[in-house]
């Protein structure tokens, strides 16, 4: 009977063990999910901005046409397309919207254009701060599913790594100068 009292005692600690990993495993998971939540709700919010940063534009760019109309098709793009790699071309395109307002200051004066870019540089800002929350869940949960003995317990009910949110380019790991902050 003692042989059978142990051998019970030591499947149960093994199968709490199991469920306490399991637990850890999916609150990770569902981290990473609600971080990568709060990068589509910047986004979103960043994206609600440039059509209004472009039209300001346009009333003083008129011959800059062709970058305007690449930043609005980057933006339209962002949902459908690989949402990482489509982020990247549109802060790039931002930049270069950015640099053809240089060239007129009086857009740079104007109240509208300055309260857009303050709200874009903000929403900048937030995005920088969501992908560092996201990226630390996905390394916590990558890092749960790597070691011993949690990744026995991944193995078995199929979790797997996640990938980073990553910049692509070197030239947009720079977060994009907006004049007169």
């Amino acid at each position: 009977m003692t042989v059978v009292t142990i051998l019970a005692a030591v499947l149960a600690v093994i199968l709490l063990w199991g469920i306490v990993l399991y637990n850890r495993l999916v609150a990770r998971r569902n981290h990473a999910r609600e971080a990568w939540s709060g990068i589509d709700v910047q986004l979103k919010r960043r994206h609600d901005l440039l059509p209004k940063l472009v039209e300001a534009v346009k009333a003083y760019a008129g011959y800059e046409r062709e970058v305007l109309r690449e930043g609005v098709e980057a933006r339209t793009g962002a949902p459908s397309a690989g949402r990482a790699a489509a982020e990247n071309a549109l802060t790039g395109r931002l930049r270069e919207l950015l640099a053809v307002v240089e060239a007129y200051p009086d857009l740079k004066a104007s109240r509208s254009y300055l309260d857009l870019q303050a709200q874009i540089s903000e929403a900048e800002e937030q995005i920088q701060y969501a992908r560092r929350y996201y990226n630390g869940t996905v390394r916590e949960l990558n890092i749960q599913v790597d070691s011993f003995p949690g990744n026995l317990v991944a193995r078995l009910f199929g979790f797997g790594h996640m990938d980073y949110f990553e910049i692509e380019l070197a030239t947009q790991r720079a977060s994009p100068e907006l004049p007169f902050r």
